[in-house]
């Protein structure tokens, strides 16, 4: 079994447990399916060199955990787990991503009306039969057939940080085999979108029948669609579709450049093409000849790379992440194309929960885990009191913390490892706009970032006064997840994000891009706004567990696909510089 289908099992065992009212199991089920989820390594390699002691050294993952994954490792099933859905039949994919469709609330519907899955939910709602059964009432009613309305917009898609350990292990598979010379994913995944609808791979190979009959036996094939030399088609047991391309090196770019699109982009290609005499299609540039002889064959420019065929046309290569029709073609012609942010220069992590509050892990493993990942820093964001349900920080509690990240980093310093941790918090904002902790307590902090966690049906006038008085508050460094989207799931609140841009631009307060997928908050086309006011962005993980600071790139791609550049995110400076930047532009403004 793939690590994405243990961690899904795992997740669910966590909302069968909380329907079950079951105290503290639930969250430990959802710790771990949290960090396998973000492991880049199979949890089938790791427990083939090290045995269920490997799978025990998983941050969030205990010895009963580690068992059942054992099992699931061995068999492909679970007992424990058949047992719940036996119980409970249910279609928990569909189920839970439903807003305000929590485990107790679904039990409810379940016990009471029978509802499996989404069409009986939405039938019972349109037939208002949810709002009779009590602690649901009318307004539940209609933000569930809400919620419903935007999950079907979404349609059938993947949010990309979650499948992407899947499409890498393809990749890779398929790239050990000797026939591959040559393997690249395109489309949705190259170009870094948050969500994907489907997985397009493109191979060179001298003899492709081999690779085509690997592919379509992958553990994960749930229907083989078309099998063929040239081309096939899979469909994974999660619904993901799957094609399998080969293409000849002389055409590899410009199939790549095809596959990868966007659409709009490729059309404004082909339109430049055609103005300069040229076709361009999947097979390469060709030029036009002007003659009476019957097919007499076109003549090649490009196709073997993308470069090639970006230089032919007159333009400076476009990166991947950009490839929207967004305005990139006019500056490549010009030689006015931003060098994006890579994906190695991020030095610090500026959003981390630990084990203070909603965290798995202790601010030691933390320091740990970044050291390895070639990280100078970390910052601690813990949420504060307001949000109870999380264990938040009240002022007492942050203080104390305060004492133990001045230990650690005194500990550092003395063993001479240059690495820094840090004093922040997740602070909320209040209905108001105000903050939940004491201004004389933020104070004491390096950097202080803030964040909307309820009432989340505000007005879009209310919402915007809400959040632009928080990036007034001078002790306020960094506005965190400022949308409050959730990909897939959730919409983001009615705000005016010009607004909220502008505002932050006048009081020299940074925007998040934050980085966990169904997060990546703000979105591609805010940072590029953000950037055109100038307004500086953080790049942060949003970390749960150390295995969450694996989602980064994900926040530096969506980054990239919004243009920014290394000078436009602050956590890409060293912490000192870093601080210095945040703390210059509050007192400047």
């Amino acid at each position: 079994m793939d690590n994405w289908e243990i961690a899904k099992i795992l997740s669910d065992l966590s909302f069968y447990l909380e329907m079950e009212d079951e105290p503290f199991k639930p969250r430990a089920y959802e710790k771990a399916a949290s960090a396998i989820e973000a492991l880049d390594v199979p949890l089938q390699d790791i427990y083939k060199k090290q045995g269920i002691k490997g799978i025990e050294e998983i941050p969030g993952v205990g010895v009963s955990i580690a068992e059942k994954i054992e099992e699931l490792l061995k068999t492909g099933k679970l007992k424990y787990y058949e047992q719940f859905k036996k119980k409970y039949p249910l279609d928990l994919d569909s189920l839970t991503r439903v807003e305000g469709v929590g485990p107790k609330s679904l039990k409810k519907l379940y016990e009471k009306l029978k509802i499996k899955n989404l069409a009986d939910l939405e039938k019972a709602a349109r037939e208002g039969k949810i709002r009779k059964i009590e602690g649901f009432g009318e307004k539940t009613e209609q933000n569930i057939l809400k919620s419903i309305e935007f999950l079907k917009q979404g349609g059938h898609r993947f949010v990309l940080g979650f499948i992407y350990p899947q499409v890498e292990s393809i990749v890779t598979r398929l790239s050990k085999l000797k026939e591959v010379k040559k393997i690249t994913a395109a489309g949705s995944v190259r170009r870094m979108k948050e969500t994907i609808g489907d997985l397009d791979i493109l191979i060179i190979s001298d003899n492709p029948m081999p690779v085509m009959d690997y592919f379509v036996n992958l553990p994960d094939v749930f229907q083989v669609v078309a099998h063929g030399e040239t081309k096939s088609a899979i469909r994974l047991k999660n619904g993901l579709d799957v094609d399998l391309r080969v293409v000849p090196q002389e055409s590899f770019g410009a199939a790549l450049n095809y596959f990868t699109g966007s659409k709009d982009h490729g059309i404004h290609l082909r339109e430049i093409a055609i103005k300069k005499g040229y076709k361009l299609n999947e097979y390469g540039l060709f030029k036009n000849q002007k003659s009476k002889i019957k097919n007499q064959k076109e003549i090649r420019l490009a196709g073997e790379t993308e470069e090639e065929i970006y230089e032919a046309l007159g333009l400076d290569y476009i990166e991947p992440e950009m490839r929207e029709d967004w305005g990139e073609i006019e500056l490549a012609a010009k030689h006015q194309l931003p060098k994006l942010i890579g994906y190695n220069d991020i030095q610090g992590d500026l959003q981390i929960q630990t084990d203070w509050s909603d965290g798995a892990n202790s601010i030691e493993e933390y320091v740990r885990e970044a050291l390895k990942q070639g990280l100078k820093y970390i910052a601690i964001t813990d949420h504060t009191k307001s949000l109870a349900m999380t264990g938040g920080c009240d002022e007492k509690k942050l203080l104390k913390q305060m004492q133990e990240i001045d230990g650690i980093n005194r500990r550092l310093e003395k063993e001479g490892i240059d690495f820094k941790v840090l004093k922040s918090a997740e602070v909320n904002i209040l209905k108001d706009g105000s903050l939940d902790i004491e201004a004389n307590v933020l104070a004491k902090l390096d950097l202080v970032a803030a964040a909307v966690h309820s009432n989340f049906n505000q007005s879009k006038k209310e919402m915007t006064e809400r959040i632009c008085r928080a990036i007034r508050n001078p002790l306020v460094d960094i506005i965190f997840h400022p949308t409050g989207r959730v990909v897939l799931k959730r919409p983001p609140y009615e705000i005016d994000i010009e607004a909220i841009i502008s505002e932050a631009r006048k009081n020299g307060t940074c925007l998040e891009v934050d980085a966990y997928p169904d997060r990546l908050d703000l979105k591609d086309e805010h940072i590029k706004k953000a950037i055109e006011a100038g307004v500086k962005l953080s790049i942060d993980s949003d970390a749960h567990s150390t295995t969450h600071l694996n989602y980064l790139k994900f926040g530096i791609a969506q980054a990239r696909r919004g243009w920014a550049t290394k000078n436009d995110i602050i956590n890409t400076r060293l912490w000192s510089e870093m601080l210095k930047l945040i703390k210059a532009n509050k007192r400047k403004k």
